[in-house]
């Protein structure tokens, strides 16, 4: 059982946050939840301590003799805080303590996740543009935004994402503690592709996306910069992560080569067709009692390894995925080669595992003559194990000092040239 502090800011998308302890609290973990003072105008301190079972509070004058902001942020295994709004990103960047929650936010040394909730066009502000860059190099995880329906009329970036979404990021961050992949870029490929016939046909297959947006959710628990290019997938947009829709196997040929450009990771998930049809037809193929015409095929890219051909940075790293039906290494190795990925998990389908199944197993081959089987497990567990692999590979990046004051990195500068 973990200590989780749920953090609760004064946004309308405190509501989701109800589902969020529920979905905790079923999982056997402890929640103390901390809303701020204008908070309770959105959900009321009798709801929070009852679906919590514990006490409720916002300022630090409550059991003064227990020193709550001290205790709490000490004690805790997770800190999160959703929703995240503006003004408290603002005065957590700031490092203000102000109330209970902010307090905690100074003294915890646990893994912190903020969840922004907003409207757009605060989101965008360069105040809170500076302020998510600020958390971000000193450790903290602050995930991006859903895409959609905002208050009253509005739509764009600035949703809070969905509880069960959420509830999948501060699992991976009590499991992985501090965040491993900061700093780093990472695009997901996920889903299916689907190469049309006609305007109601199309070739496609049985990925639903779930490995992928398990890996995406992974990532950005763990402090990446996620985008995920999504083939026809209808799960709700994994937490934290940007997402670009996709239909065809050329559609997300151009998308990922586009946004590989600046990854330090690709991980191509994605069930991409080989084939497609050579011609489509433009109105609905029909039975008119002659022999059907066959289907002539034409082969698609090879995304993966065009990827790995073209991979820049230098040091970036390609992860390809392999579903098999017949478990095979030497072929797999064969495929590793000419993909020319440095790490290719092959993943058995059938039998429950794989497309639709919320359980996979694999077994990762690195072009380093490596093999790392990952036993049938949830699609979560297989995401971490593969984050693991590549955190392995990733260079160190260089230490951020972007967010001290000038005229603290030029005194220490002098120091160490004097």
């Amino acid at each position: 059982m973990a200590r989780v502090v749920l953090g609760v800011g004064a946004g309308i998308a405190a509501y989701k946050a109800c589902e969020l302890l529920r979905l905790l609290r079923e999982a056997g973990h402890q929640v103390r939840v901390v809303p701020t003072p204008d908070a309770l105008r959105f959900v009321g301190e009798p709801t929070w301590a009852a679906l919590s079972g514990e006490p409720v509070t916002t300022d630090v004058w409550a059991g003064v003799s227990e020193v709550p902001h001290i205790r709490l942020g000490q004690s805790a295994d997770l800190v999160m805080v959703a929703p995240a709004t503006a003004d408290l990103l603002a005065r957590a960047a700031a490092g203000m303590a102000s109330d209970l929650l902010t307090a905690t936010l100074l003294t915890a040394r646990c893994p912190v996740v903020y969840a922004p909730a907003m409207h757009t066009e605060m989101w965008e502000h360069p105040a809170t543009v500076a302020n998510v860059s600020l958390l971000r190099s000193r450790g903290a995880v602050v995930l991006d935004p859903a895409v959609g329906r905002l208050t009253g009329a509005d739509s764009g970036a600035g949703r809070l994402p969905e509880p069960q979404e959420l509830f999948g990021v501060a699992v991976t961050a009590l499991r992985r503690g501090q965040p491993d992949l900061a700093g780093r870029r990472v695009v997901v490929s996920a889903g299916g592709t689907r190469e049309e016939l006609d305007p109601v046909r199309f070739l496609g297959n049985w990925s639903t996306g779930r490995q992928g947006y398990a890996l995406a959710r992974s990532a950005a628990a763990r402090g990446a910069d996620v985008t995920v290019v999504a083939a026809n997938v209808e799960l709700a947009d994994p937490a934290g992560s940007r997402v670009r829709r996709v239909v065809s196997a050329r559609d997300m040929h151009a998308v990922m080569l586009a946004e590989a450009a600046a990854a330090d990771v690709i991980v191509m998930t994605a069930a991409v067709a080989d084939f497609r049809p050579a011609a489509r037809s433009d109105s609905k193929i029909k039975k008119d009692g002659r022999p059907p015409e066959p289907i002539r095929l034409t082969e698609n890219p090879d995304i993966l390894a065009e990827l790995s051909a073209r991979r820049a940075p230098d040091d970036q790293i390609v992860v390809g995925f392999a579903a098999e039906t017949e478990a095979d290494v030497d072929a797999a190795r064969g495929k590793l080669a000419r993909k020319g990925c440095d790490l290719l998990v092959v993943n058995p389908v059938g039998n429950g595992r794989g497309f639709g199944s919320s359980e996979n197993e694999a077994v990762v081959l690195g072009a380093d003559g490596t093999s790392t089987p990952i036993p049938r497990g949830s699609k979560e567990a297989l995401a971490d194990a593969v984050w693991d692999l590549v955190a392995a590979r990733l260079k160190l990046p260089a230490p951020a000092l972007s967010w001290y004051p000038a005229a603290v990195i030029r005194h220490v500068a002098g120091l160490l040239s004097g």
